[in-house]
């Protein structure tokens, strides 16, 4: 069982012992941790929740829900909902702050809180300080019988949302009605099996082969879009019978693509995909994603004209910089778009709206699309530290060890190689370093990274 307290919320497994797992009194705890601050922080007391379809979340959700009350808060319910429909939901209902109950594409036994401020977007790292020192010195104050919360329940924000994409300059309805594209779904069995569908008629897409979209929670396989979890769906578009695929995770912030043969466009590359389109349709503009990203999105950005930023690895960080940088799209590479003219949020429709209408005005097939973007490929790696190894120094050494080509060190190091790089970051959870390192071919990536991990080796052993 695992409990784990981040700025990203409390996320943890269903069941066990209180404080290592996700139990009731977890729940409880830090819903009205969350609660008490946005009443001291906002003076506001309404709340909006939502939730994905996974099995705990009627649980949580009731639990949440009774504990806001009991603060005095009113709770606004989306009921089964999206991470970024809760986040336009947010400023639209003028709430003091939002409860996103889902733990994004980990497996069903996990649930979490994810906690939004009155913007609609993710707290920063002080704000989550503030809210998990509450809640671990449960310093809350409960409303009197007279004062408790009221609950609403408002299920009209999946129409809301469609209509705010569709009112979107840059998404182009017409060309997409167009083509007819034939289009295969995969929606985890959440949440994403009522909206996308929702959202593919009202762009005109008539032809869609659904799989796994009944919002049961009972994932059909592991909910991570990766391309070892998607065979399913790559089988029916090797078919012939499709122009693409689409895929979503739980709570519909993570966007991946397939191609009409059934390969993969690349989780890395759906973010530079619409980057692509958004920059050529305005003329160019500026961009940001994580250090962990594929420089690829750099390139389409200085092709346009236009800078590109790398932040932290975190949605919140990714949106601190592209606000400093006044970045027309960014995101993060596992599919993650933020478009700022809808919300400052990871957001699979808009993402879908926008790619379609590329796709549509391109005349490219999804191989051919792709194929038109730089060739990177990303080398995923960690290397497991004893305990008593201070990985803080070990990082710092590495600094040293190549201060001669461009370092990066706001999140963890990253280092430049001309059109390669590494980034090293630690776990904040175990003695785990993770090392990504991006080339122009697995090969060449794989021997990057297994360089950097022989002397973080040397290191290791030097000091031993």
């Amino acid at each position: 069982m695992a409990l784990i307290k981040s700025i990203s919320g409390i996320r943890g497994t269903i069941g066990g012992a209180a404080g290592e797992g996700l139990t009731p009194i977890d729940i409880v705890k830090y819903a009205a941790a969350f609660g008490t601050w946005v009443l001291e922080k906002t003076q506001n007391n309404t709340i909006v929740i939502g939730r994905d379809a996974r099995i705990s979340g009627e649980m949580v959700s009731k639990l949440v829900e009774g504990t806001l009350r009991g603060l005095g808060i009113n709770v606004i319910d989306l009921g089964l909902s999206t991470t970024p429909t809760v986040e336009i939901a947010v400023p639209a209902k003028k709430a003091g702050g939002g409860i996103i109950l889902t733990a994004s594409h980990n497996p069903k036994q996990w649930n979490a809180l994810k906690l939004l401020n009155d913007k609609g977007e993710f707290i920063s790292d002080e704000e989550g300080q503030a809210v998990l020192a509450l809640g671990d010195n449960e310093s809350f104050d409960f409303a009197p019988v007279n004062k408790l919360g009221q609950y609403t329940a408002d299920n009209s924000f999946f129409e809301k949302h469609i209509k705010a994409i569709l009112a979107l300059p840059l998404v182009d309805v017409e060309a997409i009605k167009a083509k007819n594209f034939r289009v295969v779904i995969d929606c985890v069995n959440s949440t994403g099996g009522i909206v996308v569908p929702m959202l593919l008629e009202a762009l005109g897409v008539e032809k869609v082969e659904k799989l796994f979209c009944e919002p049961t929670g009972d994932f059909a396989h592991n909910p991570e879009p990766l391309p070892e979890n998607l065979r399913d769906i790559a089988r029916v578009l090797e078919k012939g019978s499709f122009d693409l695929g689409i895929v979503v995770d739980p709570d519909v912030d993570r966007l991946a693509l397939v191609n009409e043969d059934g390969t993969m466009f690349g989780e890395e590359y759906t973010l530079v995909a619409v980057a692509d389109y958004v920059l050529q349709q305005n003329g160019g503009g500026n961009t940001v994603s994580n250090l962990s990203s594929t420089r690829a999105l750099r390139d389409v950005t200085e092709k346009h004209g236009g800078q590109y930023a790398a932040a932290a690895v975190g949605e919140v960080n990714v949106v601190t910089k592209m606000k400093e940088t006044a970045a027309i799209i960014g995101g993060e590479g596992n599919g993650g778009i933020i478009y700022p003219e809808l919300h400052y949020g990871r957001d699979s429709l808009v993402g879908i709206a926008l790619f379609l209408s590329h796709l549509a005005k391109s005349n490219l097939t999804m191989t051919r699309l792709r194929a038109s973007y730089p060739g990177y490929f990303i080398s995923k790696n960690k290397i497991e530290l004893t305990p008593e190894i201070d990985t803080d120094q070990v990082l710092v050494q590495m600094k040293e060890r190549y201060a001669k080509q461009p370092v990066n060190t706001i999140d963890g190091v990253k280092i430049e190689f001309d059109k390669e790089w590494v980034h090293l970051r630690k776990s904040n959870t175990e003695p785990i370093i993770r090392i990504y390192a991006e080339s122009d071919s697995n090969a060449t990536a794989d021997h990057l990274a297994n360089k950097i991990i022989a002397d973080i080796k040397e290191i290791i052993s030097v000091k031993s």
